[in-house]
C-alpha cells in the first residue's frame, strides 16, 4: 500500500509540474495558451468535483419549478403591450427541443398557465407578490454566481429590484427583436438569392446554422457579465460564454437522442415522465451555466487556478503585511485623487485570492479605518484624515479578533511572564514606528517611486 501511494503522490507531483511549470514566462504564445486552457479545465474539474456546483444547480432547479410560470407571465404582459407576446411560446419550444415531443407538450402547458394569469386583475398585492417571486428566483441566481465568483456580498435590496426588473422588463424586448430581426434577414429575397448560388448557398446555411449558437453564446455572456455582484470583464464574460454556450448546445442533442431512446422511463413513471425529464434538462442547464461562469472567473483570476475555495491560509505576518499594503495602496489613490480600489482591482493588484483580500478588507472596514463610498460599485478610500491615521491602528485592526464583541465564550489564562513578552513586542513595534501616520507612509512610498528618468534607463538597460 504504501508503494501504491508513493507512487500515487508522484503522479500528482508530475501532473502538478506539468500544469505549472515554473519558467512558463519564457515559453512561446502558444504553449503559455495551452497551459492556461489545462489549468482552466483541472480547476474546472476540482470545482465539480467538490459537489458545490451540483448542488447548487439542484437548487435552482427546484427554485425554477416555483418561478417560471410567474416570471413567464410577467413578461409576457410586457410582450402583450408591444403584440409580439405570440412569439413566447415558438421560443420555449427551442429551448425544449432537446426534450422532443415532450418539450413540445411542456411547452404548450406552461404558455396555457401564463395566459391563464390575468395581471391586470391580480390587483396591487397579487402583482406585487408576482414581482417579488420573479425577484426572489433572480435572487438566487445572483447567489448561485456569486459563489462561483467568491463573492459573499450580494446586491442591496434597492439595487435588487431596480436592476432585476429593469432586465426582465427590456431583456425580452431585445431578445424578440434579434429574433425577429435574424429571421427577417435570412428570410430576405437578397439571402434567398444567394442560397442559389453554389458557393455562397454553402456559406447562407452555414450562417444559418451558427445563428443559434451565436445567440446563445450572447445571451450566456450577458448573464455572466449582469449576474454576479462584481465587474466582470468582456473578455472573461466572453470566453465562459462560449464554452457554455456550445457545451449547452452539445447537452441539448446528447439529451435529445436520450429523450428518444427512454421509452422504459415512460413506461415506469408514467404521467411523471415528462416532469422527471424537464427537470433533469433543467439541471444539465443550469450546471452548464455555472461551469460556465467557473471558466469566466478563472480566466479573470488566474491566481484561483492552484487553490481550492478557502484553502489558503495566510500566517500572522503575512495578514499583517497584507493590511498594510491594502492600506497604502487605497491611501495612494485617495492622495492622487484617483479613483478608488473596486474589491477585484484589489486583489489583482495584491495578487491574491479575492476572499483573502475581502477578509482584510471587511476587517478594516469593521474597524472603521476605511469606508465605501458607493453600496454598488464599493471603491474603499481611508475612513479618518491620513495625518491623523497611525500606521499602528492598522496593524491592531487586523491583530484583534471578536474578543471585543462580548460573544466569545472562553478567556486565555493571564501568565504574567506571558503578559509581559507580548506587552514587551507590542512596546517594540510601537517605539519601531515612531507613531508614523499613513500619510507619511504614502509619501514615503511615493519618494522611493523610481523617476521618469529611472524608468527610461532601467526600460533601456533592459533592451540592451
Amino acid at each position: 500500500m504504501d508503494v501504491i501511494y508513493d507512487q500515487l503522490m508522484k503522479l500528482k507531483a508530475a501532473v502538478m509540474q506539468m500544469l505549472w511549470p515554473e519558467d512558463i514566462e519564457s515559453f512561446p504564445g502558444w504553449k503559455v495558451l495551452l497551459a492556461r486552457t489545462l489549468q482552466v479545465s483541472f480547476a474546472v474539474v476540482r470545482d465539480f468535483l467538490d459537489g458545490q456546483l451540483t448542488l447548487r444547480a439542484m437548487s435552482l432547479v427546484y427554485t425554477t419549478l416555483l418561478s417560471l410560470v410567474p416570471l413567464l407571465a410577467l413578461t409576457f404582459s410586457v410582450l402583450k403591450g408591444f403584440g409580439v407576446h405570440n412569439q413566447l411560446e415558438p421560443v420555449l419550444l427551442n429551448t425544449m427541443s432537446a426534450l422532443g415531443d415532450k418539450g413540445v407538450e411542456i411547452a404548450g402547458q406552461i404558455v396555457s398557465f401564463v395566459e391563464n394569469i390575468k395581471v391586470g386583475v391580480l390587483g396591487s398585492l397579487g402583482l406585487g407578490m408576482l414581482i417579488y417571486t420573479v425577484v426572489s428566483l433572480l435572487y438566487k441566481i445572483e447567489k448561485s454566481f456569486n459563489y462561483t465568483w467568491h463573492i459573499t456580498k450580494a446586491r442591496p435590496m434597492g439595487q435588487r429590484f431596480s436592476e432585476y426588473l429593469s432586465v426582465v422588463l427590456v431583456g425580452p424586448l431585445l431578445v424578440f427583436s434579434a429574433l425577429g430581426m435574424t429571421a427577417s434577414l435570412m428570410s430576405s429575397t437578397v439571402v434567398q438569392a444567394l442560397s442559389g448560388i453554389p458557393v455562397l448557398g454553402w456559406v447562407v446555411d452555414s450562417i444559418g446554422t451558427l445563428v443559434p449558437y451565436a445567440l446563445v453564446i450572447v445571451a450566456f455572456t450577458f448573464v455572466y457579465i449582469f449576474m454576479p455582484n462584481t465587474k466582470v470583464r468582456m473578455g472573461a464574460a466572453l470566453i465562459g460564454g462560449t464554452v457554455a454556450g456550445i457545451t449547452w448546445q452539445a447537452s441539448g442533442w446528447v439529451f435529445g437522442n436520450f429523450v428518444v431512446n427512454s421509452a422504459n422511463y415512460t413506461a415506469v413513471y408514467s404521467g411523471f415522465a415528462v416532469l422527471i425529464m424537464f427537470m433533469i434538462w433543467l439541471f444539465v442547464s443550469w450546471l452548464v451555466l455555472l461551469l460556465g461562469s467557473s471558466i469566466a472567473f478563472y480566466c479573470q483570476h488566474p491566481e484561483h487556478l492552484g487553490s481550492r475555495r478557502g484553502q489558503l491560509q495566510l500566517s500572522a505576518e503575512q495578514t499583517e503585511k497584507l493590511s498594510l499594503l491594502v492600506m497604502f495602496y487605497i491611501g495612494r489613490h485617495y492622495y492622487r485623487n484617483e479613483a478608488g480600489w473596486h474589491l477585484d482591482d484589489l486583489a489583482r493588484w495584491l495578487g491574491v485570492p479575492l476572499n483573502v483580500a475581502e477578509l482584510v478588507l471587511n476587517k478594516l472596514h469593521d474597524r472603521q479605518l476605511i469606508l465605501t463610498t458607493s453600496e454598488a460599485a464599493a471603491p474603499y478610500v481611508p475612513a479618518h484624515d491620513m495625518e491623523t491615521l497611525q500606521v499602528k491602528q492598522i496593524l491592531d485592526a487586523v491583530r484583534a479578533g471578536d474578543e471585543g464583541s462580548g460573544e466569545m465564550p472562553w478567556r486565555l489564562p493571564a501568565e504574567p511572564v506571558v503578559e509581559r513578552i507580548v506587552q514587551g513586542a507590542d512596546d517594540a513595534i510601537s517605539r519601531a514606528m515612531h507613531q508614523q501616520t499613513l500619510k507619511e507612509m504614502v509619501l514615503a512610498g511615493i519618494e522611493d517611486e523610481p523617476t521618469e528618468s529611472g524608468k527610461d534607463e532601467s526600460e533601456s538597460l533592459s533592451a540592451t
